[in-house]
Parts: structure tokens; sequence; C-alpha cells
């Protein structure tokens, strides 16, 4: 079966190495060719990073509207700033094109749910970078969760919490100046955790507490939030998300970024594995996913890992190959847990249903 041939809009740093040089591939150094899918063509808003996608083997495009016009191109990753998440997704699936987002889907859930519609009128496949859930050690997680290894679980807390947005430049970028654009904490971080707790645990969030913290930043946006979530069965956990916390040097910051889960028999604790990491072996550092008893702690370690971009997209694409198309329902949800958790800080940190 052919490969799926896809157009890349937006091809910032992260786009270059993330994306393209892992996601896809391109990286032939590294990685072997994808199955199902293949980077084919780029565009920027800026002109100067032609030379970085041509380096890659890339076509590249003048502009977005090339990319939509050329009917070698089957699917499109959007990675561009979020403000143009949705306005470019519709103009992609009205071409007829399969679409991949970046992390949002939009910066409003009506914007979301009418890229969802759009798709699903058209038979087009849609789904957003929620690329966590495919990371080695959360999938290994969610299998002893399922498999009641830590028994009944009454709690759980979910933590992305680290420096960013003191020095002046990190400051006026859009994660920190720009709420409107999901910026801040909120939206850019406590977003994985929501979405990665509700894959693990396989339950879904269905009310939100949430305070900010101190302001003790000089950025737009808030500083961090504690959230408390409420599962629909009445089960609860929490979300620590913020751009103010220093946690040491690389290794604290980076191991930081995981997970507790607490069950009546055992308590699993991860480290390093909600982040943008693999767990290849020349990564800054080793992710952990430990199950404590109380008398003996266990290194769970899995079989295999996969890279977590290449999963999102060879997963795209076989949903093209096999016309089973993917939804956005789940990146709607997961903005209406971002919109919640907000209007709950901004009332007090009274309980709020989600409304998706």
């Amino acid at each position: 079966m052919a490969k799926i041939k896809y157009g890349i809009i937006g091809f910032g740093g992260i786009a270059e190495n993330r994306i393209a040089k892992e996601g896809f591939a391109c990286d032939r150094s590294r990685f072997a060719p994808l199955k199902k899918a293949q980077l084919v063509a780029a565009t920027d808003v800026n002109p100067s990073r032609k030379a970085a996608a041509e380096a890659l083997g890339l076509a590249w495009a003048d502009d977005a509207k090339a990319i939509f016009a050329d009917k070698s191109i089957d699917a499109v990753y959007i990675a561009t700033n979020n403000a143009t998440h949705a306005r470019l997704a519709i103009e992609a699936l009205k071409a007829g094109k399969h679409v991949i987002v970046e992390k949002p889907a939009a910066t409003k859930v009506a914007d979301a749910k009418a890229m969802n519609k759009l798709a699903k009128a058209k038979g087009l496949s849609i789904t957003v970078d929620h690329m966590m859930v495919n990371n080695a050690w959360n999938i290994k997680a969610r299998d002893l969760v399922a498999r009641k290894r830590l028994g009944a679980i009454n709690d759980s807390c979910f933590h992305m919490e680290f420096a960013y947005g003191y020095d002046p430049a990190e400051a006026k970028t859009w994660r920190c100046s720009k709420v409107e654009e999901m910026g801040g904490p909120i939206g850019d971080v406590a977003s994985h955790c929501f979405y990665v707790a509700e894959d693990i645990l396989g339950k879904r969030i269905a009310k939100v507490a949430a305070v900010y913290y101190p302001k003790v930043m000089k950025i737009a946006a808030e500083d961090g939030a504690y959230i408390k979530f409420f599962f629909e069965d009445g089960t609860q956990g929490s979300v620590n998300a913020a751009f103010s916390e220093m946690r040491g040097g690389l290794a604290g910051t980076l191991t930081n970024l995981g997970y507790e889960i607490y069950g009546d028999k055992a308590a699993l604790r991860n480290y390093g594995s909600l982040f943008q990491l693999s767990g290849y072996d020349d990564e800054p550092v080793r992710q952990r996913l430990e199950l404590d008893d109380g008398k003996t702690v266990s290194t769970i370690a899995p079989a295999k890992i996969q890279n977590i971009y290449q999963s999102l997209i060879e997963g795209h694409a076989a949903s093209i190959q096999t016309g089973k198309p993917l939804d956005a329902s789940g990146a709607i949800h997961n903005l209406a847990l971002c919109a919640a958790a907000h209007k709950s800080a901004q009332n007090g940190g009274k309980i709020v249903t989600v409304a998706d």
C-alpha cells in the first residue's frame, strides 16, 4: 500500500527537530523510513527556513495554499502558532486533506468543534498531537493500572513544573505572554497532564477545581496552577503545572515531569515521561517507573520503546489507509478542561463541571 504523503505547515525549530527529523524519520542517521507515512514538503511564513527544509530533502512551498493545492499531498501536519491552528485546519479539510494538528487543536472549544464537524462531514481523518500517550513508560503504567497491580486507586498526581519566563526573552514568548493563545502553564502543560491522566487511568475527567500559584513572575500568564480533578466515577486526582519552579538543573527539571498513582496495594511513581522524550540512550535523562508496595520498590521497564511522534504519525496514516478516520473529540475535551480550570481559578477555586 502506498505511503501517505504529508506536507508540514510551520517549520520552526520544534517542527524541524521533533516532527520532521524524529516524527517523519527525516534524520536518516537515527531512524529508518516510516512504513506508512512520508513527509514530502514544507512551508513557513519565514522564508529563511527553506534551507533547513531542503536539507532534509523536502520540497519547499511558498505558502500553505500551495500545500493545499498540491494533489500529490494527502495530508498536512499543522505546526504553526496556536492562533492559526483552527483556520489552517479548516482550510486543509476544505481542500480534501487529512490533518494532524499540534496541540492545542484550537484556542477555543467552538473552533475545535467546527474542525471536527467538518472532518466528519468530509470523511477525513483529523487528530491532535497528544503524543505522550505513546510513551512506552506511560503505556506500561496504563497496563499496570488495568491489571490491578496497584489495587484500588483513589488518588493520583501529575506534574509539569519548571522555570520558564524569568528571562525577559522567554517572558515575551507566546507561552508566557499570550493567554488568548493557550499560553501559560494551564494551556501549555496542564493540558498534557489531563490527557495522560485519562489515558493511564482509563477514565474521563468530569469536573475540576483550580487555584493559581502566588504571582512571583513578570509574565502576563499565570505563574502556575494547582488543579484538583474528578473523574466521572467520583475518584480524584490532581495536576501541578507551573513556569515558576526552579527544580535544580536539567536532571531535576526533567525527572520532575512525571506522576504518582496511589492504590491500596502499591504506589506507582514515574520520572521523566511527561515530556518530549521517547527513551533513547542519547536523551538527557533516563525515564523511570517504580512500583512501591511499602516494603519493596520494583523498577518497571517497558519491553521496548517507540518514538512518540512516529507512533502518532503512523497511527494517523494507518487510519487513512484503512478508511477508518480519527476524530478530534479528545482534543475538544482537553480544551474544555483547560477552560474549566481557568474558570475555577478565576472564581475562588469552585468546582466546575467540564462542558465539551
